[in-house]
């Protein structure tokens, strides 16, 4: 099965919630997981990865949170070649700010694409008006995504 790079972009603490429920309930499926969040996700090593998952909240107006604008500016600045990573993208956001509900993930998602990376599955967007608890409806989604790998 895969090994799984899980990165958080978290501020509030609810994108590392979902990342430590699917880290908790994954290798269940018999995936391997590590979860680079807090200080780890923005110097994530992408170097001899096969998946990521990019597990990201929006924060401010629909800014990256401060723990992966690092990742993010190394691949707008290098664009190494991702051909070889398959990922995927959660991304948290509110809807009561339309224009920038979930940016983050759809920031990171280009982020990845631009780089050659192939993306697996749809970008799951999880809204915090309707589901203020996300790590449910993550692992739902993530167990339907890792079949895809």
């Amino acid at each position: 099965m895969a090994k799984i790079l899980i990165i958080v972009g978290t501020e509030s603490g609810n994108a590392q919630m979902c990342a430590d429920h699917l880290s908790d309930n994954l290798p269940a499926l018999g995936h391997e997981v590590e979860v680079a969040g807090d200080a780890d996700a923005g110097s994530a090593e992408l170097d001899g990865r096969d998946v990521v998952l990019v597990c990201t909240a929006t924060h401010g107006d629909g800014e990256l949170p401060d723990n992966i604008i690092p990742l993010a500016e190394r691949l707008r600045a290098e664009t190494p070649d991702l051909s070889r990573l398959r990922y995927g993208v959660i991304a948290l956001g509110d809807q009561t700010y339309k224009a920038t509900f979930c940016q983050a993930g759809k920031d990171m998602d280009a982020l990845f694409a631009r780089c050659g990376a192939r993306k697996v599955g749809e970008r799951l967007e999880i809204d915090a008006c309707t589901q203020p608890l996300p790590d449910e409806e993550a692992l739902s989604w993530a167990q339907e995504w890792v079949t895809m790998l």
